[in-house]
């Protein structure tokens, strides 16, 4: 299709920008900020919080890459590798790029915590003399400093819960820790965790009442915000949930305990059409599975969604996979030979010996992503991933 380039705002002027603006807020957020260097009058029209209002009105939000996190596994000292690796339009025609300085626009190095609607919240990598938290915008590069959550060290999570209600400046912050129980010396070691959130309108910490009793650490996706409700894997099999507004923790059991397999398998989590899905790679293949939620908060449901053979894989894609089943088998818990890094919208990101994958699942396909070794990884342990979408949400005060 042909792009007519308005040469000035007085031809803009001759063009009805109420039919613009109808037109445009049903594209997607990508082309859009492609769209903004058309023109100053288009880049006013597209910046404009009215337009942006009714732009996520009228579009879906549209996943566009995954953010990966460096990390050590036991260090005080985080890692300051980021990379990102975009969905490709065409599968069958991979870029195949990889990019380290999507934040570089931030006056610090810093270290992702979480990615919700296109907002990243993240903090400066510790050690660090002025410890600092930022929520940002990769897309226009605008963003904002927090008050840092009081004494956080390397091992606390925060996940961000923001919604579209069109007051950018509303959000709240939640850090999930791990604490260990007072006990006897013949008693075993017993954990819980507390909660403690940070509103924008307060612009303050305050700390739950709320707890939850759990043996399990946190892994992996950490903190994915679903319809008020943020949910965190743990090592075991269960899934913690916090309901935001009304404080409310709950233990949600995975589809299928480990004991069920010969060897551990592998899981992430994240989120899909509004819901919360399961993912998990053993030696019976992949599933994925919905938590269907029933009118009470407390009573749940999965619901298996996808399933595919390990060998399945390996006869559609005899090039990129052999002998996996026996491979999955063989492989060490701490070095998995497939392992869901990360899910959003029916796609996974799907690290398999020393690549990367994308699988889409709605239309059963995979495309090869990267090499493991593109991402300049400092540690051998596997990234925390960040499932990202493109947005024109401002961080700024209209």
């Amino acid at each position: 299709m042909k792009m007519v380039k308005v040469e000035s705002d007085e031809n803009e002027g001759s063009l009805n920008r109420d039919v613009i603006c109808h037109i445009l807020t049903r594209v997607p957020a990508k082309p859009l900020l492609s769209m903004k260097c058309i023109s100053r009058g288009w880049n006013r029209i597209i910046s404009s919080p009215s337009f942006i209002k009714d732009q996520l009105k009228n579009t879906k939000l549209l996943l566009t890459g995954f953010i990966l996190q460096d990390r050590y596994m036991f260090c005080k000292h985080d890692v300051k590798t980021i990379s990102y690796i975009p969905i490709p339009l065409d599968p069958n025609n991979a870029a195949k790029l990889v990019h380290h300085n999507v934040f570089a626009f931030l006056p610090q190095d810093v270290v992702v915590f979480s990615s919700c609607k296109g907002i990243v919240c993240c903090r400066t990598c510790l050690p660090s003399p002025n410890p600092t938290m930022y929520l940002c915008n990769p897309s226009n590069k605008e963003w904002i400093q927090l008050n840092f959550p009081p004494q956080c060290d390397i091992t606390d999570s925060i996940a961000l819960a923001f919604d579209f209600d069109f007051e950018p400046s509303k959000f709240k912050l939640v850090r999930v820790k791990r604490v260990q129980k007072n006990h006897d010396d013949d008693e075993e070691e017993s954990f819980y965790f507390t909660f403690e959130l940070y509103s924008s309108e307060t612009k303050a910490w305050k700390k739950s009442n709320e707890i939850c009793d759990c043996n399990d650490g946190l892994i992996k996706n950490k903190g994915v915000y679903i319809g008020g409700v943020l949910h965190w894997l743990t090592e075991g099999d269960q899934i913690i949930t916090f309901n935001v507004e009304k404080e409310l923790s709950l233990m949600i059991s995975v589809p299928v305990p480990a004991c069920e397999f010969r060897t551990v398998p592998q899981a992430c989590i994240g989120e899909y059409e509004g819901r919360l899905h399961y993912v998990q790679v053993s030696e019976q293949g992949l599933h994925l599975w919905c938590l269907d939620s029933l009118e009470d908060y407390f009573e749940f449901k999965w619901v298996l969604k996808h399933c595919k053979l390990l060998e399945d894989f390996e006869a559609e894609y005899p090039r990129l996979f052999l002998n996996l089943r026996n491979r999955v088998l063989e492989s060490d818990e701490t070095n998995p030979w497939m392992n869901p890094l990360g899910f959003k919208d029916g796609k996974l990101l799907i690290k398999v010996s020393a690549e990367l994958y994308i699988y889409d699942m709605k239309n059963d396909n995979i495309a090869h992503a990267c090499s493991f070794l593109q991402l300049n990884p400092q540690s051998l342990s596997h990234p925390t991933v960040f499932p990202h979408s493109l947005t024109l949400v401002s961080l700024k005060d209209p």
